[in-house]
C-alpha cells in the first residue's frame, strides 16, 4: 500500500521575499489543483506574517483553475495590525494571473461568552467504512460517510450529509497547522451536498462543477488527528450555483469551526442519441 501523504510536507511554503511565498501542489491530483490545498497554503502564508494571534475567520474566492504543474506564488498584503485583531489579504498567482484570493482575520486569544449548536447524534466512525483513496493512493484525510449511500452514489437524497474526518499523518499540537489542515479538509465533498436532491454526483455526464467561494469561522482549537464530524446541509440551489453550510465538531461534541461555500453546479444533460 502506498504511503499516506503527509500534509505538513504538502502544504509547506518557501519564503522568497518578505511578503512573498511559493508553494507546490502534488502533480498526481488531477488536471487542476484541489481547492482545499490553495485555501490551506494561503492561510499559512498569512500566518507567516502574524505573531501571537490565531485566525478566527477567512473568506476566499476561486478565480481561475489552478495548474498542478506550476508553482503557486502567494503575495501577502499586511492590511492592518490592531491591538486585538490583525487583517491579511493573500493573492495566489500562477502564470502571471490571479487564481485565488483570501482575506483572513486574526485575534489575540481571549476568554468570553460561549454557546453552540449541539452535535448531531450519529453512529461512531469506527462503525463506518473508510472512503477509497485518490487515484489508487490513500487519502491524506480519512473520511467515513454517515448517511446511507455515501456522497458519490446515484439517486436522490435529502440536501444534507454527515461525515467523520481526521488527518492520517501526525500534525502535532501546533494550532496553526491544525487550522490549515481543517481548511484543506473543509473543501472535501462539500459541494456534493447540493447535488444530493437532484440525484447528481461528480461523474454525472453533463455536470460542470467548480468552487466559487469558501468561508471558514474557527471557533475553538482542536487536534485534527482526532475524529471530527462534518455536518453539512445545502439550503439552496439556484442560478446554476449550489450553496452549502457546514459545522465541524470534535469527538467531544465541541463546535470547532463553521463553513460556507457556493459552487458552480451547472447541469446540461447530454442529448439522447
Amino acid at each position: 500500500m502506498a504511503e499516506v501523504e503527509n500534509l505538513i510536507d504538502t502544504l509547506a511554503l518557501e519564503r522568497i521575499e518578505v511578503n512573498l511565498f511559493r508553494g507546490l501542489a502534488p502533480a498526481d491530483q488531477g488536471p487542476r489543483i484541489f481547492g482545499g490545498l490553495v485555501i490551506a497554503q494561503a492561510l499559512l502564508a498569512a500566518y507567516r506574517t502574524v505573531d501571537g494571534r490565531l485566525c478566527h475567520s477567512l473568506h476566499s474566492y476561486f478565480i481561475r483553475p489552478g495548474d498542478p504543474a506550476a508553482p503557486i506564488l502567494f503575495e501577502v498584503d499586511r492590511a492592518r495590525d490592531g491591538r486585538s485583531f490583525t487583517t491579511r489579504r493573500v493573492t495566489a498567482i500562477q502564470h502571471g494571473q490571479q487564481i485565488f484570493n483570501l482575506a483572513a482575520s486574526f485575534q489575540v486569544p481571549e476568554e468570553g461568552l460561549e454557546h453552540q449548536d449541539p452535535m448531531p447524534d450519529v453512529p461512531a466512525p469506527e462503525t463506518l467504512p473508510s472512503e477509497a483513496g485518490w487515484g489508487g493512493r490513500p487519502r491524506p484525510i480519512d473520511i467515513r460517510a454517515v448517511d446511507p449511500g455515501g456522497w458519490n452514489a446515484p439517486g436522490k437524497a435529502p440536501p444534507f450529509q454527515n461525515m467523520w474526518m481526521r488527518a492520517l499523518a501526525p500534525l502535532g499540537d501546533d494550532p496553526v497547522m491544525n487550522q490549515a489542515v481543517i481548511a484543506y479538509a473543509s473543501d472535501m465533498a462539500f459541494m456534493s451536498t447540493g447535488m444530493r436532491p437532484h440525484g447528481l454526483h461528480w461523474q454525472t455526464p453533463g455536470l460542470q462543477t467548480a468552487s466559487l467561494d469558501h468561508a471558514i469561522w474557527f471557533h475553538r482549537l482542536s487536534c485534527f488527528n482526532d475524529w471530527h464530524l462534518y455536518a453539512q446541509k445545502s439550503p439552496s440551489a439556484s442560478g446554476s450555483r449550489g450553496f452549502n453550510l457546514g459545522e465541524l465538531y470534535n469527538r467531544d461534541g465541541r463546535l470547532v469551526a463553521s463553513m460556507a461555500q457556493e459552487g458552480l453546479m451547472r447541469y446540461r444533460p447530454p442529448a439522447e442519441t
